[in-house]
């Protein structure tokens, strides 16, 4: 298991994002040599977690519970022979290109070593928007994203560290639960009724989805 990749964004203007300034940094690029990871600090002040990457809608991206987003090449792959087109890597907007490494089927609160120093901690699956799809081009992709159920995995930082491509991957923890970012992304957003599955996972979770879990449960025990 290896770092193929640390991809960075910069603000762009754009057509397709309802940024009050219309600028994204989906659009991003494998960087040459070490790059910082650190926690960014909460949503909404916080951006990304990975230095010299721009965040600009902190309303909905960004923050220590979503301060770097990793995608498997296997993924990339996938997609590539369905599109019938190249995706280089970064092309989802991820910071992290991995190879060898199921990401999707990563647990929550699962742990991971990059490099010497980084340890990364899964907290959720990646919700696609209008900004994905129309970075992408493709038609339907939000849907098309959201049937294959594969959306890479968003992690927050344990310990910061630098990183450089080829860097070995380690899962140095896995939680005794079984669920898994795929899990959580079905839960979420296509099949509701997992959500009580979701409590297991307990306060690995990323907030929003542990919110939704309990307000479920609350609203089906009366």
């Amino acid at each position: 298991m290896r770092l193929l990749s640390i991809n960075l964004g910069r603000a762009t203007v754009v057509p397709y994002t309802d940024h009050p300034d219309g600028v994204s940094g989906i659009d991003k690029r494998p960087a040459d040599g070490p790059v910082r990871v650190a926690a960014p600090g909460p949503k909404g002040v916080g951006a990304s977690g990975v230095a010299g990457d721009a965040v600009c809608d902190t309303r909905h991206h960004g923050g220590d519970d979503q301060a770097v987003y990793a995608v498997a090449r296997e993924d990339l792959d996938a997609w590539e022979a369905e599109l019938g087109r190249t995706l280089a890597h970064g092309s989802f907007g991820e910071n992290l290109t991995t190879c060898g490494l199921d990401v999707s089927g990563a647990l929550i609160g699962e742990r991971w070593r990059i490099g010497p120093d980084l340890v990364l901690e899964v907290t959720s699956g990646r919700i696609p928007c209008r900004t994905f799809q129309w970075h992408l081009g493709e038609p339907r992709w939000v849907k098309r994203f959201m049937r294959r159920g594969a959306p890479g995995a968003y992690l927050r930082v344990v310990e910061p560290g630098e990183v450089r491509a080829g860097d070995p991957v380690e899962i140095v923890h896995r939680p005794a639960h079984d669920v898994t970012v795929a899990l959580q992304f079905r839960a979420v957003t296509t099949e509701r009724d997992l959500l009580p599955r979701l409590l297991a996972a307990g306060e690995a979770l990323h907030p929003e989805s542990l919110a939704k879990a309990r307000a479920y449960v609350r609203s089906r025990t009366g």
